[in-house]
């Protein structure tokens, strides 16, 4: 080899070398930085209080749904981050009002419940009228025979639990034979009620149909979570009467008056308004690609909740993470590489609608993205990383995670090449049009049995020490996606075979966004 050319090779190792060395030193920094940002100078608390104490729960098609984008939008644009509303649907506008439920006989006592969303309002004085429970029927015949009897009345349609202790308690405390005997008791009460709904003919939401078109005065229920005192609060069925929720104490109460003929008497204050059509939107915030900004790295996280309380750890604690790690990216790595884009997705609630009409509208951005993460499981420190079904993803994440400090790290098992998500989070929409959407999989902390969903999902349920680490986790993990030289591959794996059916796993299709929720 001429020497000219040995030059020129030497030249070009050495350049290439102190590229990695420049890169490494960068990237040490930037760990350094954020770790020390996140843990002394953490914005979350603040986030969490004006997001869940002054906004409030975040039901799509609410008021409180666009103050929140506006109030993201405000915040990012005080950070130095640009960012913006985009509609994409229309919802049914309602707004929840004041709701007041009182036992007045046989005796005085104010009651723990709360209207179900999207209930109609009481109006006026609101409703002074008996309880009834529906009945054990013989056949679908007999219940319609039955139905004159809800006239002017309340109608309690939910099971009566056995106990309203969760069932740690027992495990914990009762002997051996009690403990079989409450889960024999439990089993056998719940298959009862399954009965009793099913002789009735109907299902969940035509049953509350019938009852409100034989005249009833409301529905009662019960949606219980196997928690302390907690239910888990939904949409209502009923258009024209109010459907309320008590808690399992109370609705217990009730059900066990009326059952023994002591008539128990409810007065129900149940405030609401309807509001019309309503636009629906996402909220998104950019930090702009220097190098490659036509690739994209995303931050994912649903902005909506139900509204029985604040929506603090579904979806609250991913959109404060997920704001967090935005604020830490721009300080320390303000020009990535590649375009960081975090979107706040709306009406995840009712079936990923949000994410799943951005996936229709932004193929440009779908088709070159390198990877999104996305958080939506409550407080819980990140603890599975998995490869989404993606055959080259063990290619690429444990380099990533490699960055990640190790008190961080060492907790998060990984798994290839996993499986694609069926349809739990907004994930699951990318995933389904072949982009590499990850799911930041975190320790529960109760909350499929205490916060999900329920009428307990506030503040101070939030622990913060878990979210820090995972606003650091998400920064590093963004930073080493935009970062590397090379462009992700989006090849699918060959799935495992279903255990349960013999057959190959299949790739969930891509579904279309519910555009128009609520209207018809």
């Amino acid at each position: 080899m001429k020497t000219t050319q040995k030059s020129k090779l030497l030249l070009f190792v050495a350049a290439m070398l102190s590229s990695s060395l420049t890169f490494a030193q960068t990237k040490e920094a930037f760990v350094a930085n954020v770790t020390k940002e996140a843990t002394e100078n953490s914005q979350l608390e603040k986030l969490a209080h004006e997001l869940f104490d002054v906004v409030g729960p975040r039901l799509v098609g609410t008021p409180q749904m666009k103050q929140a984008g506006d109030w993201a939008v405000k915040k990012y644009s005080d950070w130095g981050i640009s960012a913006k509303t985009e509609k994409w649907g229309e919802w049914r506008g309602w707004e929840r009002g004041i709701t007041h439920i009182d036992l007045t006989s046989p005796r005085l006592r104010t009651l723990e419940g709360t209207q179900l969303a999207w209930s109609p309002s009481t109006k006026g004085k609101g409703i002074n009228a008996e309880a009834i429970v529906l009945p054990l029927v013989a056949d679908s015949m007999a219940f319609v025979n039955w139905l004159p009897n809800v006239k002017g009345k309340l109608v309690l349609i939910s099971q009566a639990q056995i106990s309203g202790r969760p069932d740690k308690n027992f495990e914990d405390f009762s002997t051996k034979d009690g403990l079989a005997k409450f889960k024999k008791d439990k089993d056998d009460a719940a298959k009862a009620w399954r009965d009793r709904l099913a002789k009735t003919g109907l299902n969940a939401k035509n049953l509350a149909l019938a009852i409100e078109k034989a005249g009833a005065a409301g529905i009662i229920i019960n949606n219980w979570s196997a928690g302390w005192g907690v239910d888990k609060v939904f949409g209502a069925n009923t258009t024209k009467i109010p459907t309320v929720d008590l808690s399992v104490e109370d609705y217990g109460l009730v059900y066990r008056l009326a059952e023994s003929g002591n008539k128990p008497n409810l007065k129900i204050q149940s405030e609401s308004k309807e509001l019309g059509v309503v636009p629906t939107f996402n909220t998104f915030a950019e930090i702009k690609g220097t190098e490659k900004p036509n690739e994209y790295v995303m931050l994912s996280a649903h902005f909506d909740s139900w509204d029985a309380s604040s929506g603090a750890t579904d979806n609250g604690t991913g959109t404060i993470m997920m704001m967090e790690t935005m604020r830490l990216l721009k300080k320390f790595y303000p020009n990535p590489k590649r375009t960081i884009l975090v979107g706040h997705w709306s009406s995840e609630e009712q079936g990923l609608n949000g994410s799943r009409a951005f996936v229709e509208d932004h193929p440009e951005i779908v088709n070159n993205l390198q990877a999104l993460f996305n958080q939506d499981n409550g407080t819980g420190r990140v603890v599975n990383i998995g490869g989404a079904g993606f055959a080259k993803a063990q290619d690429f994440l444990p380099r990533w995670l490699a960055a990640v400090p190790d008190t961080i790290k060492n907790q998060i098992k990984t798994s290839f090449p996993g499986t694609p998500s069926g349809g739990g989070s907004d994930n699951a929409s990318f995933v389904a049009a072949g982009a590499l959407g990850f799911s930041l999989g975190a320790l529960p902390w109760d909350y499929f049995s205490y916060t999900w969903h329920t009428n307990r999902d506030t503040y101070d349920k939030v622990v913060f020490d878990e979210v820090r680490n995972n606003a650091i986790l998400a920064a590093i993990l963004v930073y080493m996606a935009s970062e590397d030289p090379e462009r992700t591959s989006n090849e699918k794996a060959v799935l495992p075979v279903n255990q349960r059916t013999g057959q190959p796993g299949v790739w969930p299709a891509p579904v279309k966004a519910n555009r128009k929720g609520g209207l018809n």
